[in-house]
C-alpha cells in the first residue's frame, strides 16, 4: 500500500523543479518534467500560487514566491540568527565558501551560505542546493553524528572518529569539502545540521578543519543559550 499522497508528492516535486530554475520554468515544461497532463500541472501551480509558494511572471515563467521565504524564516530561526555572522567569519578565515546544511530525508540541503571576499575560483554552492547524504562532506558529517550502524561506510566511521569529514571531488570535480556536525540539545527532534566549507583544490585543509570544528562548536553553544 502506498505511503505517500500522489497529489502532495507532485506539488512538492513541482516546487523543487521551480527552485532548480532560477530563470523560471513554464507550466508546459513543468508538466513534462512531472510526467502529467498540462491541465494537472495548471491545477498544481494554481494551488501553489494561492499559498504564495510560486509566482508567475507576465510571460508565464514560474519562480518561487514570497511564501517560501516566510516558511524558511520559521525553520530554526535561532540557528539562522547565530550562524550567519559566524559563517562570514569562517569564509574569511578559510577563504572558502562557508555553509550550514541540514538533513532532509535522504538528502543534504544547504540552508545558509557565506562567500569569501577573496579568491577567484569559487564552488557553485547556493542556498537550496541538495545532494545525497552519502556524498559530500556535509552529508557525511551529519551521518557521522548519528548513532553507529552496521552498514556505516569507512568515510562515516572516519568522520565520527575525527569529528569532521573531508571529501575531494565527490560533488564537483576539483572541489574539496570539510564539514563538522552541529550537536545541540536545543534542536527540535529530527533536526540535523552541520557547518562546513567548500573550495577548489587549493583549500588549506589544515586551517579549514580547525576553523570548521571551532565554528561548529560555537554555533552549538550559541543555539543552546
Amino acid at each position: 500500500m502506498a505511503t505517500t499522497l500522489q497529489t502532495l508528492d507532485r506539488g512538492l516535486r513541482a516546487l523543487e523543479l521551480v527552485a532548480e530554475h532560477a530563470e523560471g520554468i513554464s507550466v508546459a515544461e513543468l508538466a513534462e518534467r512531472l510526467g502529467v497532463h498540462r491541465a494537472i500541472a495548471y491545477r498544481i501551480v494554481a494551488t501553489l500560487e494561492q499559498h504564495g509558494l510560486v509566482a508567475r511572471s507576465a510571460e508565464g515563467a514560474l519562480r518561487l514566491g514570497a511564501g517560501i521565504s516566510l516558511l524558511a524564516s520559521r525553520f530554526e530561526p535561532q540557528l539562522r540568527a547565530v550562524a550567519q555572522p559566524l559563517l562570514q567569519a569562517l569564509a574569511k578565515a578559510t577563504r572558502a565558501t562557508a555553509f550550514v546544511s541540514v538533513a532532509q530525508g535522504e538528502e543534504c540541503v544547504v540552508l545558509l551560505v557565506a562567500e569569501p571576499e577573496e579568491g577567484l575560483l569559487r564552488v557553485g554552492y547556493r542556498v537550496g542546493s541538495r545532494h545525497p547524504l552519502t556524498l559530500g562532506a556535509a552529508g557525511i558529517a551529519i551521518l557521522a553524528a548519528r548513532a553507529p550502524r552496521d552498514d556505516d561506510s569507512e568515510e562515516i566511521l572516519q568522520a565520527r572518529a575525527d569529528g569532521y569529514s573531508l571529501t575531494r571531488g565527490q560533488l564537483q570535480r576539483g572541489a574539496v569539502g570539510v564539514a563538522s556536525a552541529i550537536v545541540s540539545p536545543q534542536f527540535r527532534p529530527g533536526v540535523e545540521a552541520c557547518v562546513g566549507v567548500v573550495a577548489m583544490d587549493d583549500l588549506d585543509t589544515e586551517t579549514a578543519i580547525r576553523e570548521v570544528m571551532a565554528h561548529a562548536r560555537r554555533v552549538a553553544e550559541l543555539v543552546g543559550q
